[in-house]
């Protein structure tokens, strides 16, 4: 596993390097997000090359049981490697889809913050009553604090439902099908913007990549014909010592072909014409 993650790791930097280089503005390179995600998947596997997990200085401990400073370094180093998931982000550059998920949320962060706002209002008004049901009047102790059951008010309304935390009075499952209901509203209220804008995205970057498609194959097109182009002149210079076009040298063969039948046939009238006068008797002329 070491060589295979050395080896993407050393053409991903490869990578990241040429594009660096040919970038025209340094500065907005570094500030691009893909690029910045591509840079925190790299520098992971340099800083474990640096300072190696397993080296025994990072198991110092100071006296009185609390963790040494190095300690606390491989703790970052640790987390610094669970940062190579983010390899998986690099597909964005060659996946439509994660692209025009990206696009989404990007041009959706208007509906996103008031998915956000109802949902927090919803949650504060739910908790305080499902905590007054619970734990005022059947003294449960599973609802001990409001803020704890801010919990249960998030996964009741984007129903995920643990089950870790389930009201056990009347008045608790009123609160909870309550709760339940509006926030199936609330996550369908931008649910329709938000998909129009993902088929909007979809189709305005699908039309972008047949666009550069068609150019790149125009471009390689007009380079085979610049090419061949090239060749065809080359050919006709070389050859410019013969001005007569293709064929006449054929059509001159057929006609001097011709020329001499007819003169031979000619030779022939007239030699057949001077016989005929040798045998003709004198008394016809």
């Amino acid at each position: 596993m070491f060589i295979i993650e050395t080896v993407c790791v050393a053409w991903f930097s490869l990578e990241f390097l040429l594009r660096f280089v040919q970038a025209p503005s340094k500065l907005e390179f570094l500030r691009g997000p893909l690029n910045i995600i591509d840079a925190m998947a790299i520098l992971p596997y340099y800083v474990s090359l640096v300072v190696s997990e397993d080296d025994p200085s990072l198991e110092h401990e100071k006296p009185g049981g609390g963790k040494g400073y190095l300690d606390k370094l491989g703790l970052v180093l640790r987390i610094l490697r669970a940062l190579r998931i983010l390899y998986v982000m690099r597909l964005a550059r060659h996946s439509l889809g994660l692209q025009t998920l990206g696009l989404t949320v990007r041009r959706s962060t208007r509906e996103f913050g008031l998915l956000l706002l109802f949902l927090c209002v919803a949650v504060t008004l739910f908790s305080p009553l499902v905590h007054l049901a619970e734990s005022e009047l059947t003294g449960t102790h599973d609802f001990s604090s409001i803020p704890a059951s801010y919990w249960w008010a998030i996964i009741s309304m984007t129903t995920v439902g643990y089950g870790d935390m389930v009201p056990r009075s009347i008045p608790g499952q009123v609160v909870a099908l309550s709760s339940i209901l509006s926030g199936i509203l609330i996550m369908a209220f931008p649910a329709t913007s938000i998909f129009h804008m993902f088929s909007r995205s979809y189709q305005e970057l699908k039309m972008e990549h047949d666009r550069l498609f068609k150019e790149e194959c125009a471009a390689a097109a007009a380079a085979a014909a610049a090419a061949s182009g090239e060749l065809q002149e080359a050919g006709g210079v070389e050859g410019g010592e013969n001005l007569a076009p293709p064929g006449l040298g054929l059509r001159l063969d057929k006609d001097s072909v011709h020329s001499l039948e007819s003169l031979s046939l000619l030779g022939k009238g007239g030699d057949a014409a001077g016989n005929n006068n040798h045998n003709l008797p004198p008394a016809a002329f």
